[in-house]
């Protein structure tokens, strides 16, 4: 293996340096140039993750590789989130318990990541994904119906996520040659080749873990220099930004000319999302608080996860043909870009319509409008929900029988 074989990965590693030389040795720098060190820092894991990914698969199953990539790819969220948690648990009275909430349901959509594609297709076993997404988001609606969010809500969620993998890290793994700079790892021994991907993991996840702290925090002071509201700063901009490594993964795919695989990553990642990393936040505000209070939510929180549960739901049901085509892509943007936006013509169109300004009318337009065409398409498409039903009672046989 030559120094030119390796200059992809010198590359990658160099642009994290000073994201790492930042949080090593805090300098006082704006917040602003803090935001621009830790992406840089982020798209160099987001590389090193898309190589280590593709080389993973020769010797585990291509849907624990995806896994873990969605697992490391969103740690930027997990750590804002936990920080927020933790904080809130620290300081009940203060505003990081919303922070918490609000980022944990910002930004949460399925973004459409092809290249010169009509539609994009999945693979029959991404149904799996599929039904597990769709059964943490049923059981996320649950959530504004009881008005907190528990202990027993992150076992439920925690135990979804276990049961998942039990399914997938039985899948054989995959035959196809690595191409690009993951190539150059292929050619390894099996134990050479295993001991550099999980290097890969392991550095580009300290990469990305250890610029999560800085960034969300200067996110929200430079929103205070702009005089942007730290709520919605919190909700819409620090998640987009967080999440940064989970869409530059999945565009990597895409532009590689694997699609499916793309959509697959942020379909795995939305999973990762609505089980680990909601079903951690009630055990890391109990550690916080020492004790095993609920977090309760206000009735802004209550529309946020009424909102994307109604998001995540409709988005389940776009995918039970396993194809996102791109009136469906175009679809779920434009609502999503209508979300963002709607802080600043919702006063508008109230005082055009004659009503009383209310912050979460549209959110509740919004929420109510994915159950509706979700509901919509799950009864056009009835024959794969059942398919789903029966696929579900056999995956639960199998893991009881193993």
């Amino acid at each position: 293996m030559s120094l030119r074989d390796l200059r992809p990965y010198l590359l990658a590693i160099l642009m994290t340096l000073p994201g790492l030389a930042l949080r090593l040795a805090p300098a006082d720098v704006s917040p602003m140039l803090v935001a621009v060190l830790a992406g840089l820092a982020i798209l160099g894991a987001s590389f090193l993750l898309t190589w280590a990914c593709e080389v993973a698969q020769l010797d585990i199953p291509q849907a624990v590789a995806v896994a873990v990539v969605a697992f490391i790819a969103v740690l930027p969220e997990y750590a804002v989130d936990m920080y927020f948690t933790w904080m809130a648990g620290q300081h009940p009275e203060s505003a990081y318990s919303h922070y918490a909430i609000a980022n944990m349901t910002g930004a949460n959509v399925l973004i459409f990541a092809g290249r010169f594609h009509n539609y994009v297709a999945l693979h029959e076993e991404k149904r799996t994904d599929i039904l597990f997404l769709g059964l943490a988001t049923l059981y996320a609606l649950l959530i504004p119906l009881k008005g907190s969010l528990t202990l027993f809500d992150g076992v439920v969620f925690l135990g979804i996520y276990v049961a998942y993998m039990c399914i997938i890290a039985r899948r054989p793994c995959e035959e196809e040659e690595p191409e690009g700079p993951a190539a150059t790892l292929a050619k390894l021994s099996r134990p050479a080749r295993m001991r550099a991907v999980a290097g890969l993991f392991l550095f580009a996840a300290l990469v990305i873990l250890f610029n999560a702290e800085p960034f969300s925090e200067s996110l929200v002071a430079s929103g205070k220099i702009l005089g942007i509201n730290e709520f919605l700063l919190v909700q819409w901009l620090a998640p987009i930004a967080s999440e940064a490594p989970e869409f530059i993964v999945a565009l990597m795919f895409a532009f590689r000319g694997n699609a499916g695989l793309a959509l697959g990553s942020l379909l795995s990642s939305k999973l990762n999302q609505w089980t680990l990393l909601v079903g951690m936040i009630p055990g890391v505000y109990a550690v916080s608080s020492g004790g095993t209070t609920p977090i309760n939510l206000d009735p802004h929180q209550f529309q946020e996860i009424f909102l994307t549960a109604g998001q995540s739901i409709f988005a389940v049901a776009l995918l039970l043909d396993l194809r996102l085509g791109l009136r469906e892509a175009a679809a779920l943007l434009v609502f999503f870009l209508a979300q963002l936006f709607s802080p600043f013509y919702d006063v508008q169109l109230e005082a055009l319509l004659g009503l009383p300004h209310d912050p979460l009318r549209l959110h509740n337009f919004y929420a109510w409008t994915y159950l509706i065409l979700a509901g919509l398409l799950l009864l056009r498409h009835w024959r794969l929900v059942a398919e789903l039903r029966y696929g579900f009672h056999v995956k639960v046989r199998d893991i009881v029988h193993h």
